[in-house]
Order: structure tokens, then sequence, then C-alpha cells
């Protein structure tokens, strides 16, 4: 994983760009409707590298994942058999979906909130919501909490841990990029099997 040890030092540098922060932005609504790379991958490295702007970045991350959030929901509501039912192809996930969609009349906020939260890719979550209307409302609250409490908390950890996180980055970056790939992976593969 040494060729991903360029992109880690190039987005600490980034960190300090004044556009950084909009960049950040732009993932993190990108990945909630169509993007694969979760903002993670810029935020920690953002945060490790200006850890007193990290509740700042975090609410970034939180705000423009929620707006990527409703353009998912917009995408399932409003366009899923002209964008969304492809977005799924091409990601493999019309099989997984059907089972979802079929759990969201009793189970919606929760899942919601937990997609929100863990590594499973949201932008399924959210073309899902849309698809099966769930109540916006009901969607917005559950996607504020659960990505709010993704983006905070790793703030928060990166906050007060962030010299001692660094240098366990710095040191074990190899197999910390194989288990961030694996939940990434891992994301994927859960929601084959729902």
């Amino acid at each position: 994983m040494n060729f991903l040890r360029p992109i880690y030092d190039w987005t600490l540098a980034l960190a300090a760009h004044p556009k950084a922060v909009w960049l950040l932005a732009l993932v993190a609504f990108a990945e909630s409707s169509f993007f694969p790379i979760p903002p993670d991958v810029m935020l920690i490295p953002m945060i490790i590298a200006a850890p007193r702007r990290a509740f700042l970045l975090a609410g970034v991350a939180t705000a423009a994942s929620v707006a990527g959030g409703l353009f998912g929901y917009f995408i399932g509501a409003q366009l899923f058999g002209i964008a969304g039912q492809p977005l799924l192809a091409f990601y493999g996930g019309e099989e997984a979906f059907a089972k979802f969609s079929a759990l969201y009349g009793e189970w919606g906020a929760w899942i919601v909130l937990a997609g929100g939260f863990t590594p499973l890719p949201f932008k399924v979550i959210t073309i899902a919501s849309g698809v099966t209307g769930l109540n916006i409302g009901t969607f917005l609250i559950a996607s504020i909490v659960g990505r709010g409490a993704r983006f905070f908390l790793v703030a928060l950890l990166l906050w007060k841990f962030g010299p001692f996180i660094k240098t366990m980055i710095d040191r074990w970056f190899g197999p910390l990029s194989l288990i961030a790939l694996a939940l990434l992976i891992g994301g994927f593969a859960v929601l084959k099997l729902i």
C-alpha cells in the first residue's frame, strides 16, 4: 500500500489550501448520492493537519453530506428509472436494493440512521429512501443524526488524540490502508447480503 502514501501526504498538504474545505464539501455531497469514495478519506488527513478546525470540518462534511443525501433522495424519487436504476446497476446493488426496499416500510428511519454512521454506501440508502417515499422529514433528521455522529466522532477523536493518531498512521500506514479498504469493500458486501 506504499502507492497510497503520496496521496495521503498530498491530502495533508491540501488541508492548508484555502479551497480545501470546498473540496471536502464537494466530495461529501457527491458521496451521498453517486460517488464511491467516502469523505473520511479527506476529512481525516485534513483534521490531522489542522486539529483546531476539526469541528468546523466535521460540520462541513455533515452539511454537505446531508445535502448530497437530499440529491440522492431526489434521484430515487424523481429520476429512478432514468438515473437511479442505472446507478444501482453500475454498483451492482439491484438485488440488495429490492430486499432493502421491502424493509423501508417499517425500518426506514433506522436504516438511514445506521447507513449514515456505518461504512455502508450511503448513496444506496439515500436513493432507496426516495424510491420508497420515506417521509422527507424523517429522512432529514436521521441523516443529520447519522452523518453528524459519524463525522463529529471522527473529529472528536482526532482533536483529542490527533498527535498520537498521526504518529500511528505514519508508522502503520500500509496496514491501516488495508483495513480502510477492507471496510469500504465490506460495506458494499453487506449490502449484497441484505
